[in-house]
């Protein structure tokens, strides 16, 4: 017995408008609800002998034409539901003008003006205004997850230079109800010196976001988010003294899940000044940390390669990596993190191939123990510092990123090309993200059958192998799991088979290797500027 609540949706009067409309039921199809649909201009006798004929539970009009039009419309409609509906429920949808003749008629239980927030519609489909807030929403990554799929949570980094300043935009950003999770900013002296104050240096006060100073400050901005569509809180875990920064982060803003890297934070990029193979250690125990209370964990490896002009097929293998090690350690719930437009120039069709490749790669780990979210984001560096170009890439940058299905939606601010983002235009950025999701949510091309992506796919997932086998017989004689063994990471960067153009003129590092930009891809090059391929490059460290 089909035992699922049936909508019956319709357009009334002449109204030919039912984009709205199919949206709406849609969603409540997710939702578990039955839902038929008696499309455009549709008189109100036949909704009538419909309602008859169906016994729907909801009933849900729609008109979105003149306002003069609506209301005689509304009083037909209000006669009929006297006459031969009482016990169904209406409720309406159109436009804000529409909307207001609708509320004085008093014959919907529910009005949308097309302004509410994919939440409140959902909100409404589950009756939540009678359950506790962590049911409207939930409080942990997972379950807001499971909550929304197949559509994205939004997150967003937020992170002003005063501490006054990010508390207010964290009230305004949760009051708008446009995301699911407040990435903390905290200024690099927090980041590296918290635990550490007489080493801060005061003129990077607020440098790279907000300058969090005692344990008070992030509750101050945990309770600044207890509103609107209350969202999760979470933040880097500091670029030193990693296990205290957890233990404070989960206990002041109940941090959704860690971020931290396998080898940076570290003399590679010089947030710090721990060796290579002190930070892979420490970077290891604080996932251990997190795994050990259940806390979802992402290593944002790959990327960190990628923005400094690697070839794919290392930011292939790091990624890999980087999954390889948080299950080591027995992280259970990994956030895998796949950053498009990066490094500047990759075309979407080479960028959805590396991330394939990166994707399936991880996949191969997935067991009952270890389960993966999808994570997918825009690359700062592509984006121009003229807001309406941004606005244009910030849209075409997510809507190829949705082919990963991802779980999370990571929104980088269209302004962030020319300054860090303020509240106003968080809110917009992801109201530019929310448009694009729900134009392509059931219908994106199937990029699987594309001709290209796969050939590169296919090519970055042999090129990524050829790497991590080099890495393995170079640490054979070192270690029992040399993915995994800080000394054999650490000089595999060293010496050069994990490197990339940047690391020039750092003593820690390498800096040998030559990459380039050819076709829209990434590649290791030779002196001559030639495509060199993995096995070449890496012949002395392979069978």
């Amino acid at each position: 017995m089909n035992n699922k609540k049936l909508i019956l949706g319709s357009a009334i009067g002449n109204c030919v408008h039912i984009g709205g409309l199919n949206h709406f039921l849609r969603i409540a199809e997710l939702e578990g609800y039955k839902t038929y649909s008696l499309g455009p201009a549709v008189p109100l006798e036949r909704l009538f002998s419909e309602i008859n004929r169906l016994s729907p539970d909801i009933v849900a009009v729609s008109y979105r034409l003149t306002p003069e039009v609506a209301d005689k419309l509304f009083d037909e409609l209000k006669e009929l539901i006297n006459q031969r509906a009482q016990n169904i429920k209406f409720i309406f949808g159109g436009t804000p003008s529409v909307a207001e003749i609708a509320r004085k008629k008093n014959i919907f239980e529910k009005i949308f003006d097309g302004t509410e927030s994919f939440d409140d519609v959902r909100a409404y489909l589950r009756g939540t205004q009678k359950k506790n807030l962590n049911e409207i929403y939930p409080q942990t990554l997972l379950e807001r997850i499971n909550q929304k799929y197949p559509y994205p949570i939004l997150r967003h980094h937020f992170g002003r230079p005063s501490l006054e300043e990010t508390i207010e935009g964290i009230k305004k950003i949760s009051e708008a109800q446009v995301l699911d999770v407040i990435s903390l900013g905290t200024d690099q002296n927090a980041q590296e010196f918290f635990f550490n104050p007489e080493l801060m240096k005061p003129e990077l006060n607020g440098a790279g976001g907000v300058p969090v100073r005692k344990k008070e400050d992030l509750i101050a901005l945990y309770q600044a988010s207890r509103c609107g569509n209350y969202p999760l809180m979470r933040c880097y875990s500091g670029t030193n003294d990693l296990i205290k920064w957890a233990e404070m982060s989960v206990e002041t803003i109940r941090n959704a899940w860690a971020a931290i890297p396998l080898t940076w934070y570290s003399v590679m990029d010089g947030r710090s000044k721990r060796p290579l193979e002190v930070s892979i250690a420490e970077n290891q125990k604080a996932m251990r940390w997190y795994a050990e209370r259940n806390i979802p964990v992402e290593v944002n490896e790959s990327h960190q390669w990628s923005l400094r002009d690697a070839h794919d097929s290392l930011a292939v293998a790091m990624a890999f990596l980087a999954a390889y090690n948080a299950k080591k350690v027995g992280v259970k719930n990994y956030v895998a993190q796949f950053m498009f437009n990066t490094p500047p120039g990759t075309s979407p069709q080479m960028d959805l191939a590396k991330m394939m490749a990166k994707n399936e790669l991880i996949e191969e780990l997935r067991d009952d123990n270890f389960n993966i979210i999808r994570e997918v984001r825009a690359g700062i560096a592509h984006f121009s510092p003229d807001p309406q170009i941004a606005k244009g890439q910030l849209a075409a940058s997510a809507l190829i990123s949705l082919s990963l299905k991802p779980h999370i939606l990571h929104v980088v601010a269209y302004c962030e090309g020319d300054h860090a983002v303020y509240p106003e235009e968080l809110i917009e950025s992801c109201n530019i993200v929310h448009g694009v999701i729900q134009n392509s949510l059931h219908g994106l091309p199937d990029v699987s059958n594309d001709e290209k992506i796969i050939e590169r796919k296919n090519q970055l997932k042999e090129e990524a192998g050829t790497l991590l086998r080099a890495i393995k017989n170079f640490g054979a004689n070192l270690s029992n799991d040399p993915w995994s063994d800080p000394k054999v990471l650490a000089s595999a960067i060293k010496i050069g088979i994990l490197d990339t153009p940047h690391f020039i003129g750092n003593p820690h590092l390498c800096g040998k290797i030559k990459t380039n930009l050819i076709n829209g891809a990434w590649y290791a090059i030779d002196n001559d500027g030639n495509i060199l391929k993995e096995k070449e490059r890496l012949k002395e460290y392979l069978d």
